[in-house]
């Protein structure tokens, strides 16, 4: 082989690197925006179903302690994120607000009619109306329990939306992992096939297979570090401004898994790639020369 030959099968491995590292890079790019995205729906939807209200009436004359220990009592259970305590004077005031008037003026010298209650936000866990139901039917059990209020008709359309949504995602998610796959596997696929003659020139020299393979599943798991940071430092920026620009997605941010994701995204690129490049290389290492330059 000369020296033009020689430069040529160089560029050649050279290019096919690069364009392999890009693609990967691209690829786990749009995992990992993807998985960020499906995240981000879940805490949402979960952000959703916890400030679903749950109000609950206290009947007439009930003392304050014991609507104080009924709100403890709440607290201590695993379904009740939050509740919050709204005395008869506090139920005056959010009225007067909503209204742009006075109430209390109104009343003259009759009594309020506004009753104490405690507001009261679920974790998303139970935030639907099998829970809420059952729950309710507790509650009402406690004799200082008027009745208890809240949209069953909402919770049952977010729950409803919610499932469809997640259906949606989980279905594109599945769909975009099998072209990823596709898309990698061909991608390195192509990086073996520009170092096809390399390959033969060892089995030549009498290299075993084991040792052919090891520098070649190196670097492809190297193609796959190298591409999965380039798509974490690439996702990192595009999430950086997106924030900037909407600062309400703060709202939706997690730390721990973001770091988890990229993570993730790195195992894979490295996993696959390495995976990819150990089933490529056997057909190479099987192929008949004569069919090498096909």
């Amino acid at each position: 082989m000369n020296t033009n030959e020689n430069t040529y099968t160089q560029r050649q491995i050279t290019g096919s690197y690069f364009i392999s590292v890009i693609s990967i890079m691209l690829v786990l790019f749009m995992l990992g925006l993807f998985s960020v995205l499906l995240v981000h729906a879940q805490i949402l939807s979960n952000h959703i179903k916890e400030n679903i209200g749950f109000e609950i009436i206290i009947n007439k004359g009930v003392k304050e302690a014991g609507i104080v220990k009924l709100q403890k009592t709440l607290d201590a259970t695993p379904y009740v994120k939050s509740t919050e305590y709204i005395s008869q004077e506090e139920t005056i005031k959010r009225l007067s607000n909503d209204l742009g008037e006075d109430f209390v003026k109104w009343l003259g010298d009759e009594e309020n009619p506004l009753l104490p209650s405690i507001d009261v936000r679920f974790k998303a866990a139970w935030a639907n109306n099998d829970s809420l139901a059952k729950i309710e039917q507790q509650i009402l059990m406690n004799t200082d329990v008027k009745e208890v209020y809240y949209q069953k008709s909402l919770v049952h359309l977010i729950n409803q939306n919610v499932r469809r949504i997640g259906i949606v995602l989980l279905g594109m998610s599945s769909l975009l992992l099998v072209i990823a796959l596709a898309l990698i596997n061909n991608t390195i696929r192509l990086s073996v096939y520009a170092k096809r003659l390399l390959i033969r020139s060892m089995q030549l020299v009498g290299a075993t297979k084991t040792f052919i393979r090891k520098p070649f599943i190196i670097s492809g798991i190297l193609q796959g570090l190298i591409g999965a940071l380039l798509a974490v430092g690439m996702l990192s920026g595009v999430l950086y401004i997106l924030v900037k620009n909407i600062p309400e997605l703060m709202l939706l941010h997690n730390t721990e898994t973001l770091l988890i994701i990229y993570v993730s995204v790195i195992v894979l690129g490295m996993l696959l790639t390495g995976i990819c490049t150990y089933f490529s290389l056997n057909k190479y290492l099987r192929m008949d020369t004569n069919k090498l330059h096909i």
